[in-house]
């Protein structure tokens, strides 16, 4: 936890000390534990600061998934552009690790659960997830038609176990926080070529 506070650190460079703070409590408790005492304590600055920037828990959650979705946009679609065979799989993770390095519970914001069912907080997680989930669709989609397997349900189906696959990944890694963006885009490659490999044989 930090304690060095934010003396003469420009505001725009508090606000992500803040925000990044919030994402270490949201991946550790979730929206539903999310206080802002505790990001305050985390960030190393004053509660009243953190008012400062933001009038609620949920401005600061959506200030947190906001974030988070842009990153995440911004990696996938790098990775999903550049071409339709299998080895789009690799590139994408490849790319939502390197993203997620300095921030791996980004992931833990975007897909968190916990927060209300209705409100803006509600909405900008939803937003998020669907635009990662189109994403995954428009790849799958991409990949299948390589195959000439174009069922919509079939789509839909393996949409929903690449997204499963990427946040057990994810979440395995949160747990060996030893491991780095390489390493796991490297095991991850591996696990792939070992999944195809048994498949082909």
């Amino acid at each position: 936890m930090s304690t060095a506070g934010t003396k003469g650190v420009p505001r725009a460079e508090r606000e992500q000390l803040i925000l990044d703070a919030a994402v270490a409590e949201i991946g550790r408790v979730g929206y539903a534990g999310l206080g802002l005492t505790a990001v305050a304590q985390r960030a190393g600055v004053s509660k009243p600061l953190v008012y400062t920037f933001f009038r609620s828990r949920d401005e600061v959650y959506i200030a947190c998934v906001t974030r988070a979705a842009a990153l995440l946009d911004d990696a996938i679609e790098s990775a999903i552009t550049a071409g339709d065979d299998l080895s789009m799989a690799r590139r994408t993770l490849d790319a939502i690790f390197a993203a997620l390095e300095p921030r791996p519970h980004d992931w833990s914001v975007v897909f968190d659960r916990s927060h209300p069912e209705d409100g803006e907080a509600a909405d900008a997680a939803r937003a998020a997830r669907r635009g990662i989930a189109a994403q995954a669709a428009r790849g799958v989609a991409d990949v299948l038609g390589t195959v000439e397997l174009t069922d919509p349900a079939d789509l839909s189906a393996l949409t929903d176990v690449w997204m499963g696959s990427v946040t057990s990944l994810i979440q395995w890694w949160l747990r060996h926080p030893d491991q780095s963006a390489a390493q796991m885009s490297a095991r991850s490659h591996r696990l792939i070529e070992a999944l195809v490999a048994a498949v082909t044989r």
